[in-house]
């Protein structure tokens, strides 16, 4: 399966609650981290919900 990577571009201060449990479950801790994840539609989703903080790579 593809893989995609993740970079998040924009700080989680003020976001609310649920977007930084996104972030955190796709594995996004600091300013410029960049995960790999595999492709699949749970993913996808979860980068549609905090597409402002993150850039796919």
């Amino acid at each position: 399966m593809a893989t995609i990577k993740i970079q998040q571009v924009k700080s989680r201060i003020n976001c609310p609650k649920n977007q930084k449990l996104t972030l955190d479950a796709l594995g996004l801790h600091k300013m410029n981290q960049i995960v790999e994840h595999e492709d699949t539609p749970s993913i996808l989703g979860m980068v549609e919900r905090v597409k402002h903080l993150v850039k796919v790579l």
